[in-house]
C-alpha cells in the first residue's frame, strides 16, 4: 500500500531519505542512480526491491525521472528544488543553532576584552592594548548560497569558533544567465568543499582556478562570489579591533611625554593606525612573549618607550595579542608576569 501522498516526503520518512540520496549521488557522479547503489550506501538496511517500490512513487510524483528502460532514476527539477530547500531549511536551523552559541561567544569575548586591557593597565600602572582575532585568521567551516530573489544571493559563511558572517550578492548584467537550483547548489557544495579550513589569505588565483576547472561554465559566477566572500572577511580586519586603556599613566614619566612627543604619543592612541604594525609583527613571531625598546618598535613616537606582547589563544584556533607600553625603565619583570597571568585567565574564562 501506498503512502499517503501527504506524508509522502515527511521529514525522516524513506521517501525523504532515498530522494536525497538520489539526488546527492546524482551531482557527485553525474549518473542515473539505481536501487543497488543505495541499498550499498552506508546507513541503508533496506533491500534493493524495497527501495525500488520507494523510487516508483517518487517518479510517479514526479520527484525523479528515468530516462530509460533499464537505467536508474535522475532527478527531476521538483526533486533538486525538494532537495535544495531540504537542505537551506537544515542549514538554516543549523545557522540559527550557531547564532545563539556565537551572540554567547561574541558577548564573552568582547567583556573579556574590556576587563582584561583594564586589568593590565591597572596592575601595570602603563598603558595597554588587546587586539581581537582578525578575521583574516578565521578559518572557514562552510559557505551556504541562497536565491533571495532572482539576480541576488545571499552568502552565509561559517568560520571556526561559529563565527559567521553574512552578505548578499547582486548578479547585475554580469551574469547572463540566472543560475538554476541544480546549478547554484553544486556551486554551493564545490565552494565550502574547497574553503574548508582555509583562512582568506588562502584564497588566491589557484583557488579560482580549481573551482573554475571543476565547474567551467559556472567559473563567472563563482569569481564573484569569491570576491565577495574575501570582501566581507577582510572588512572588519582593521584597527578597530584594537582596545586601549590607560594611556593617562604614561604621563608620570616625563622622559616620554615631554614636549611635542606627548601629543604624538596620544594621537597614536588614537588613531591605532602605528598600533597595527607592532600586533602584526607580535602575530608573525612565534615568541610567546614579545620585548621592543625604544627603536624597535618601529613607532616614531614611542622611541623613548618599551613595549611588551604576548599571543593570547581565545580558543577555536582564534589568536589575539595583548600589550603594555611604558617608559624604557618599567618594571619587566613585574609586567610579564603580569601578562602571563592575565592570559592564563582569560583563556580559561573562554573555555
Amino acid at each position: 500500500m501506498k503512502n499517503n501522498k501527504k506524508n509522502l516526503l515527511e521529514e525522516g520518512s524513506r521517501h525523504s531519505i532515498i530522494l536525497k540520496t538520489i539526488v546527492k549521488t546524482y551531482l557527485e557522479t553525474g549518473e542515473p542512480v539505481g536501487s543497488r547503489t543505495i541499498s550499498k550506501q552506508e546507513g541503508f538496511d533496506l533491500s534493493p526491491a524495497t527501495i525500488r517500490n520507494v523510487m516508483s512513487d517518487l517518479v510517479e510524483e514526479g520527484y525523479i525521472i528515468q530516462p530509460h528502460t533499464s537505467a536508474g532514476r535522475i532527478p527531476s527539477d521538483k526533486g533538486y528544488r525538494y532537495y535544495v530547500d531540504q537542505i537551506i531549511k537544515d542549514k538554516e536551523i543549523e545557522i540559527e543553532k550557531l547564532k545563539g552559541e556565537m551572540f554567547s561567544r561574541v558577548d564573552k569575548l568582547e567583556n573579556m576584552m574590556t576587563g582584561l586591557v583594564r586589568a593590565i593597565a591597572s596592575n601595570t600602572q602603563y598603558a595597554a592594548l588587546v587586539s581581537a582575532p582578525s578575521t583574516l585568521e578565521y578559518k572557514i567551516k562552510y559557505v551556504q548560497i541562497s536565491q533571495l530573489e532572482i539576480g541576488k544571493l545571499l552568502i552565509v559563511v561559517v568560520c571556526e569558533g561559529n563565527i559567521f558572517k553574512t552578505t548578499t550578492l547582486e548578479l547585475g548584467d554580469e551574469i547572463n544567465i540566472v543560475p538554476t537550483p541544480e546549478e547554484l547548489l553544486k556551486v554551493s557544495l564545490l565552494i565550502s568543499k574547497e574553503l574548508d579550513s582555509k583562512t582568506i589569505s588562502n584564497l588566491n588565483k589557484e583557488t579560482l582556478e580549481e573551482l573554475a576547472s571543476a565547474m567551467p561554465k559556472s567559473k563567472k559566477l563563482i569569481g564573484m562570489i569569491l570576491a565577495k566572500i574575501i570582501e566581507v572577511l577582510t572588512a572588519e580586519s582593521n584597527d578597530s579591533n584594537i582596545l586601549t586603556s590607560g594611556a593617562g599613566n604614561l604621563f608620570k614619566y616625563p622622559e616620554i611625554t615631554s614636549g611635542e612627543n606627548a601629543n604624538s604619543l596620544l594621537k597614536t592612541f588614537e588613531t591605532k593606525n602605528e598600533l597595527v604594525s607592532i600586533i602584526n609583527n607580535s602575530k608573525n613571531d612565534k615568541n610567546e612573549i614579545k620585548v621592543y625598546i625604544g627603536k624597535e618598535t618601529g613607532v616614531g613616537s614611542m622611541e623613548d618607550c618599551s613595549v611588551i606582547t604576548a599571543n593570547c589563544n581565545f580558543g577555536n584556533g582564534l589568536v589575539g595579542t595583548i600589550g603594555v607600553i611604558g617608559p624604557k625603565r618599567m618594571n619587566y619583570e613585574k609586567v610579564i608576569g603580569t601578562i602571563k597571568s592575565l592570559m592564563i585567565q582569560a583563556e580559561k574564562e573562554l573555555e
